[in-house]
């Protein structure tokens, strides 16, 4: 595989300017969350028609040279499965893409269920994509020459992928219903998770635990965060969830009984069993009017018209699925069903004012969905 390895502030300024006014460039990003505490930026590919290149942030911190290119209108940025490289280009590089072309929403628009980009580019180009470095720390240097390989096969196949997806768009008159999502496509930014729980509460598995369980199980993630975070290593491969619960639910007292506990390897046991039962024994000393408790969800009150409605808009969408041949949580998801069972609209125009419906779902599936709200 053919690339240029880009590692200067200098360089890269001036592969932005060869790139302007290209029709097209693919993209892809590396991150380092599989492996490191951090998640961050780690490589960023490119590929024109006929070059390939590999820039790397942790040599060139500043990417704003890239940001002319990917925001220019005339240039289409051909991405596969844009949502998280665009979140993590916002975040870490401050970049934004306009004239997004995403082969993943492409290909689910012809109806394909295997989205990954291993199986659209061996039907499309009957291509087989290696696999080798799928899970590579992308944060380690130097890279290895295997690595930089792999990485540079994520964007040299997208743009004869993207032509042939898109001919394909368009002889099934999808072309539009595709663009309209790449558009929104491109608003995707960086956040923060919504959800207000303590990240110990978001562990598989608490919600099903007692009280001083959950005290056990607090102690014990604060514990592993900041080994993580030590280390600079992923939560996971300090101690997996599963260990975290099995531990909360029959708390060892010794390194030999911590030594047995699925998910513990003897290794561990021995460097840091003493720091482990110790988080133990702070869990097991909450006082029993200060453990905590699991907040309880509040449950709707049932309404069976508005379940009604839900389920004969569900077989409305699925009769539609179909006939189009799509993957029906992708023609619509079961909550934006539910918002239109509860907004009940009447028109066309009713059914794209409630929020989140898209035009092209509305000439997909509206008048379906309408004749499931009436019940007719």
């Amino acid at each position: 595989m053919d690339y240029e390895y880009i590692d200067t502030p200098e360089r890269l300024a001036a592969l932005a300017d060869e790139l302007q006014g290209l029709s097209l460039v693919a993209i892809d990003t590396e991150a380092a969350g599989f492996h490191r505490y951090l998640d961050r930026l780690s490589l960023v590919q490119l590929s024109s028609r006929d070059a390939n290149y590999l820039v790397d942030p942790q040599a060139v911190p500043d990417l704003s040279p890239l940001g002319r290119l990917l925001a220019d209108p005339q240039t289409e940025s051909v991405f596969h499965d844009a949502d998280y490289d665009l979140r993590i280009l916002d975040r870490d590089a401050g970049l934004a893409v306009r004239n997004l072309f995403d082969t993943q929403i492409a290909a689910a628009f012809l109806g394909e269920r295997a989205l990954g980009l291993g199986a659209v580019v061996e039907k499309y180009l009957g291509i087989k994509l290696p696999k080798a470095y799928q899970r590579a720390d992308w944060a380690e240097r130097p890279l290895s020459e295997g690595m930089l390989d792999y990485a540079a096969t994520d964007t040299v196949h997208l743009p004869p992928l993207r032509d042939r997806l898109r001919e394909e768009l368009v002889r099934r008159e999808r072309l539009a219903w595709a663009e309209e999502e790449f558009r929104r496509r491109e608003e995707t930014r960086w956040t923060e998770s919504s959800d207000t729980r303590e990240a110990w509460m978001r562990v598989k598995g608490a919600r099903d635990l007692p009280p001083r369980g959950l005290a056990i199980l607090r102690e014990l993630h604060a514990w592993r965060e900041g080994v993580a975070r030590e280390r600079d290593q992923a939560t996971f491969r300090v101690l997996g969830n599963e260990a975290l619960i099995a531990l909360s639910v029959h708390p060892p007292r010794t390194n030999q009984a911590l030594a047995s506990v699925s998910g513990v390897s003897e290794g561990m046991a021995q460097r840091r069993g003493r720091e482990i039962l110790r988080a133990i024994g702070r869990g097991l000393e909450v006082p029993d009017d200060a453990l905590p408790r699991f907040p309880r969800g509040v449950r709707p009150e049932r309404d069976p018209e508005l379940e009604a409605r839900i389920e004969r808009v569900k077989a409305a969408r699925n009769r539609r699925a179909d006939a189009l041949d799509l993957d029906p949580g992708f023609l619509m998801g079961r909550a934006l069903l539910e918002e239109v069972a509860r907004n009940t609209p009447s028109t066309r125009d009713a059914l794209l004012a409630v929020p989140g419906v898209r035009r092209w779902q509305v000439e997909a599936l509206g008048d379906e969905l309408l004749r499931g709200v009436r019940n007719s």
